[in-house]
């Protein structure tokens, strides 16, 4: 009788599945391990796949094909983020070395944010000198949250960041989410600030963050100020339930953004926080949101 209310959102999450894969009227084609994807010659092999002994292209991961004119590749269900030039993304720093930091965004390496690659309090434009590598710990140290903008790509999986832009920098108070990077809508702007008073930033890394409130932080210090003052009783609130409307979506396998975190925080307002991660919760906020999504 224990596993009725998972059994209740599983039928709930294939619901929705099928519904999405038929709703653009696109069949998606999903492979698994050692599948046979083709056994034509004319083919470039891209990611997820290999060629076997009789050259034919078989796919190495489980996920969706993707073709692009000759080159057939496989994106996995499940993956660790793999940054590209202009990404946005929120990370925690792990350790401070030697003119650098390095981040934990949710990929196969720690990143890393130079010294040279912040704004300094102050805001100006200026050479980084030896006093300002001493008091590195002073801007940012481990356990921090930050958010940044992903500036170089290399060979062997890691990524450069940076911070130069004024509306990255430091996060104060909130909460921060993980969810699988492949359910980040990528969009022109994943900086939100909703109707309900709070801040949103979906990081194309799988990190989101919940922010306690819309107040612009003083930004003339280069990103480095917290706004460590109480937060009223209704901010703290509405960031629960967003929290608990993005796992919702994450459970369900909704693609995350404004609008759709909107609408479940809009479907959810029938029920107390508290209950919102009950099964009959769940599928209830879930299938309303898809319903709106789609229409």
């Amino acid at each position: 009788m224990e596993e009725c209310p998972n059994i209740i959102v599983r039928l709930a999450v294939d619901r929705i599945d099928m519904h999405l894969i038929t709703s653009d009227n696109v069949q998606q084609r999903f492979y698994t391990p050692g599948e046979e994807i083709s056994s034509q010659p004319n083919f470039l092999r891209g990611h997820g796949t290999y060629v076997d002994d009789e050259n034919t292209l078989r796919a190495s991961v489980a996920g969706v094909l993707e073709k692009v004119n000759k080159l057939i590749s496989v994106r996995p269900l499940k993956a660790r983020y793999q940054g590209e030039i202009g990404d946005v993304v929120v990370g925690r720093i792990t350790e401070v070395q030697q003119k650098r930091w390095k981040v934990d965004i949710n990929s196969k390496l720690d990143s890393i944010l130079l010294l040279s690659s912040v704004n300094l309090p102050g805001g100006e434009l200026r050479r980084r000198s030896a006093e300002d590598e001493q008091t590195m710990r002073r801007y940012l140290q481990e356990g921090d949250l930050i958010c940044a903008e992903v500036q170089s790509t290399f060979v062997d999986g890691s990524i450069s960041l940076h911070t130069r832009v004024l509306k990255y920098g430091k996060l104060s108070q909130g909460i921060m989410l993980k969810v699988p990077p492949t359910l980040i809508k990528r969009k022109k702007t994943h900086f939100h600030n909703l109707e309900n008073g709070a801040s949103l930033i979906l990081g194309n890394n799988g990190y989101v963050w919940i922010g306690a409130n819309t107040q612009d932080t003083d930004k003339s210090e280069g990103g480095f100020t917290q706004d460590l003052s109480r937060v009223p009783q209704d901010n703290r609130e509405v960031c629960a339930r967003l929290r608990n409307c993005v796992l919702i979506l994450t459970q369900c396998n909704i693609k995350l953004s404004d609008t759709s975190i909107t609408y479940a925080y809009e479907e959810s307002m029938k029920y107390k926080v508290s209950e919102l991660l009950l099964p009959e919760s769940i599928v209830d906020i879930s299938l309303l949101t898809h319903q709106r999504l789609s229409q």
